[in-house]
């Protein structure tokens, strides 16, 4: 008999004396199962009775260095993540679940009480990207599950795939409200309008402009020179871009004034865009705390949604109206696109100017017809504005 006949149905077996095989009853059986298992209605607990790999208290802690490196980048969540963290940790109450961390089918379940909500899809697809990187390190929930349930839901619900975007603020509307900022001589209409200016040249996203430093912007005579260590399209790799000043943009002159009342106030290194107080004094840690104030998630940063509301504020200040789209922050970007398609910017040079993936389809797709041939600063297609045109037509 070979010696595989003779071991035939044997499950555990220990070598002893003599070179014999002795049976060994199995591990009674363990439930093979983590937060990731998802189990479908009268689906058996899976058990192994394999043994489990031993880990030491080595493999399962972190020093308190890296503890509370952790506990300050949680800290510095985004508005957004914590409003979706807490709309999930509501619904998860409800349903007695543990949402953190939650497991697969939690997750997954979430996904589609969002979906039975009538939602969109790409407003449903944030929601939960911002729930899964709330999750502790290495306990994240897997996807794929909820992932294939949204390609269902685009799929049957027409709703699901509506798309409202920014009114744009092309140059006709930016300028006059760069004006009105401008026309009392306060400081923060400074700051607006050189963010507004910046905005517009730079393409850049809310996060990106108001996340920028002193120390990352080189202001000459004809250009300002933006330096990026990285951004939502080159993760790990570091841009120097030129903004080429326009006579219609004044953008040298109107970030060379906010700088300038910056130095005035001692102000020479940290965020390029920050808070203004009613003293007109710039806000720092020094001047809130005689205030009252204490610290902010964002210390002297300013936060996207303030750029959104300075946006709205000006707009509806300078007499404009837009044609039912709202009116956001994100209107600076789309603004600066809709130029350039208007003056006949390529698809190359439009993915270029606002760093965006190749992939995406073009911001102004289908409206406009271009040339094949890029230019050196693309911002030269679009005509200078003119009011006295604008006001004639």
């Amino acid at each position: 008999m070979s010696v595989d006949a003779a071991n035939e149905g044997i499950l555990d077996a220990e070598l002893v004396e003599g070179g014999e095989l002795v049976p060994v009853a199995p591990a009674a059986g363990l439930p093979l199962v983590d937060q990731h298992t998802v189990l479908m209605p009268g689906e058996a607990i899976p058990t192994t009775g394999d043994p489990r790999t031993t880990y030491t208290d080595r493999d399962l802690y972190i020093s308190e260095e890296t503890a509370q490196a952790i506990r300050e980048a949680d800290a510095e969540g985004s508005p957004q993540r914590r409003t979706a963290m807490r709309l999930f940790e509501a619904w998860c109450a409800e349903q007695g679940r543990v949402a953190k961390p939650c497991t697969t089918a939690t997750y997954t379940e979430y996904g589609r009480h969002l979906m039975a909500k009538g939602l969109k899809a790409s407003t449903i697809r944030h929601y939960m990207s911002l729930v899964r990187t709330s999750m502790p390190v290495g306990k994240k929930p897997d996807n794929s599950l909820y992932l294939a349930l949204l390609a269902q839901y685009r799929r049957k619900n027409k709703r699901a795939l509506r798309r409202k975007e920014a009114f744009p603020l092309t140059l006709s509307y930016l300028v006059p409200m760069m004006e009105k900022a401008e026309a009392d001589g306060r400081p923060i209409g400074w700051r607006d309008a050189a963010m507004f200016a910046f905005g517009y040249r730079f393409l850049g996203r809310s996060a990106e402009d108001v996340g920028l430093d002193l120390e990352d912007v080189t202001i000459l005579d004809d250009r300002v020179l933006v330096w990026l260590a990285e951004d939502k399209t080159h993760k790990g790799e570091e841009q120097t871009i030129p903004l080429h000043d326009r006579p219609d943009l004044n953008l040298v002159f109107r970030l060379r004034r906010w700088v300038g009342y910056l130095e005035q106030q001692g102000v020479t290194t940290g965020p390029l865009f920050r808070e203004v107080l009613r003293s007109g004094k710039v806000a720092t840690p020094e001047t809130r705390a005689t205030k009252g104030g204490g610290a902010t998630k964002r210390g002297n940063y300013l936060r996207p949604q303030t750029v959104n509301d300075r946006v709205k504020l000006w707009f509806t200040a300078a007499g404009l109206k837009s044609d039912g789209r709202p009116v956001s922050s994100h209107g600076l970007r789309a603004g600066g696109a809709t130029d350039l398609g208007a003056s006949g910017a390529t698809d190359e040079e439009l993915w270029e100017a606002g760093r965006w993936r190749r992939a995406h389809p073009s911001p102004v797709s289908g409206m406009y017809a271009r040339p094949r041939t890029p230019t050196g600063d693309v911002f030269q297609r679009v005509p200078v504005h003119d009011p006295t045109v604008a006001a004639e037509e």
